[in-house]
């Protein structure tokens, strides 16, 4: 991990076309430094007998089974459509 005195948040801000003040540059680094050294501290920890998981607590399917069932038809999804043509919703272009 890089040492917290090497990373540069001026630059990086530059980078990132942030205008940053000479206090923010100054309180950023110093959070920055606090953050990496956290996470080297964390690095000390011993883990290699903790199982490997995606989860804090088990994790489990609670989505409902894929059955179909009755739905709207394609006349009443449309019927409050202000533009509609050939049983599809006519939306104003987003993309250009």
């Amino acid at each position: 991990m890089a040492d917290p005195s090497d990373l540069d948040v001026a630059y990086v801000a530059k980078l990132a076309r942030l205008n940053l003040t000479g206090e923010e540059t100054c309180l950023f680094q110093k959070q920055l430094s606090d953050v990496l050294k956290y996470a080297a501290k964390l690095r000390e920890v011993d883990v290699s007998r903790v199982e490997a998981a995606a989860h804090a607590i088990p994790v489990f399917n609670v989505f409902r089974e894929d059955e179909p069932r009755d739905w709207f038809t394609a006349e009443q999804a449309l019927s409050n459509a202000p533009h509609k043509a050939n049983n599809l919703f006519i939306v104003t272009k987003v993309v250009e």
